[in-house]
């Protein structure tokens, strides 16, 4: 039988459907180009951090430029990074002067962003990082800027994890209050245990109270450090080898990847995924009941960068003629075994099996077990009919396998889709 994630706090039914979304980390980190952990890593203090907030002017930035280019590649809902692990807002925050209207960008970048993914009718989703390196009150821990300072000690002696807890709180009130409905809430991250941080700093319970109280029909991600009431798991930066399991039982899940090893933007990468790689792993994904959630890192200047625009334009064209084998797809039933350099999906309103060829074979393609089951085959790209053949040999008869034959040739699409209607 085909598997179903267990119940979630909400209803997942658009989530499952849409299967692909756009993630956006965009801070003052764009600005030195190095990685989102930048100030982490780097260990650099809040002096020279500030040159960042100073010249933070993205004036290039056209919402509605992003949200093409999201639908363009087939994407359905996206997720912004409000506030990442720096503590920098892109919305007018009333409780901190941290914010995009205080940089030289002078105004309030989220809302334009919410409305222009809104009216290309994306889902909106939220990411808020539980983390800030500064505020004045989070205490200092094992990822702190400040960890290596010799006084650090005496710097927590005057921080007071509650009162961060309550702006955390506060902030996320005014992301769910001023905003209008938002589908999805992708908190980051915990991190329990010695010098970390977990649910009773963050006072979990609380906010995911909050949460739900402020958006009834919200689905929140798994990162609060909290056992049950979250919605999904999120796998981050590898690809799951099967459905995602929770106590032995499958949930509703989204992988979050980079086109390459950063999240925020970074100039000098290169070890960007091609565009077949991509598609590859939103296929793979689909193929093990999840989600991809696809990141890009916008520039200073607020745009998506050539490199980003190119596999945006690649998946998209993919997408344009093999959508119907993601939307609404999920892992094939377990009777259907998935041939060798292939992935199956499967939609279960429509009863059509898809073949996702990897690497493509010489004329013919056996799929065992599929003898008796199918009604008839076609290439999904051009919809043009595949020769079907059942149990040649004594061999096929006890694999119950179908013989498909196909083209020599590999269709001129980055992976080939071969659509099964089912008996």
């Amino acid at each position: 039988m085909n598997m179903k994630p267990a119940p979630t706090a909400e209803d997942a039914s658009w989530f499952t459907h849409d299967r692909f979304g756009l993630f956006i980390h965009w801070g003052l980190y764009s600005l030195p180009a190095r990685h989102e952990w930048f100030k982490s890593r780097e260990v650099i203090s809040d002096e020279h951090y500030e040159r960042y907030f100073r010249h933070f002017d993205p004036d290039l930035y056209e919402p509605k430029l992003w949200a093409q280019a999201a639908v363009a590649a087939g994407m359905k809902y996206f997720v912004v990074t409000t506030k990442h692990h720096e503590g920098f807002c892109l919305w007018d925050s009333q409780l901190t002067d941290y914010k995009a209207p205080n940089t030289p960008a002078g105004r309030d970048l989220l809302r334009p962003m919410v409305d222009a993914f809104r009216e290309a009718d994306l889902k909106v989703g939220f990411y808020h990082s539980l983390l800030d390196w500064h505020h004045p009150q989070f205490v200092i821990d094992r990822f702190h800027p400040l960890r290596n300072r010799p006084d650090r000690q005496q710097l927590n002696a005057s921080r007071d994890q509650a009162a961060y807890a309550a702006y955390l709180h506060g902030q996320v009130r005014e992301l769910l209050t001023n905003f209008g409905p938002i589908d999805l809430m992708w908190f980051d991250f915990s991190y329990p245990g010695q010098d970390g941080k977990g649910r009773e700093d963050w006072q979990s319970e609380q906010l995911l109270r909050l949460v739900r109280g402020l958006q009834p029909r919200i689905m929140v991600n798994d990162r609060l450090d909290l056992e049950t009431g979250w919605d999904l798991k999120t796998p981050e930066q590898f690809q799951p080898r099967q459905w995602v399991k929770v106590n032995g039982k499958p949930v509703v899940w989204e992988a979050c990847q980079t086109f390459s090893g950063s999240w925020g933007y970074h100039r000098d990468e290169t070890s960007w995924k091609s565009t077949e790689q991509l598609v590859q792993m939103l296929i793979d994904t689909v193929s093990k009941g999840g989600n991809l959630l696809l990141n890009v890192g916008p520039t200073g200047r607020g745009e998506f960068d050539e490199r980003a625009l190119s596999r945006l334009a690649g998946i998209g064209e993919w997408m344009s003629r093999h959508s119907r084998s993601i939307y609404g797809c999920t892992q094939a039933p377990d009777e259907f075994q998935t041939p060798q350099d292939c992935r199956l999906t499967y939609n279960p309103a429509t009863k059509r099996l898809y073949v996702h060829v990897f690497a493509w074979p010489f004329v013919h393609l056996h799929l065992d077990g599929f003898a008796g089951k199918v009604e008839y085959a076609q290439l999904l790209n051009d919809a043009s009919e595949i020769i079907m053949q059942e149990n040649e040999s004594e061999e096929d008869r006890e694999r119950e396998t179908l013989t498909l034959s196909l083209p020599v040739q590999k269709p001129n699409v980055t992976v080939p889709v071969i659509e099964l209607f089912l008996k």
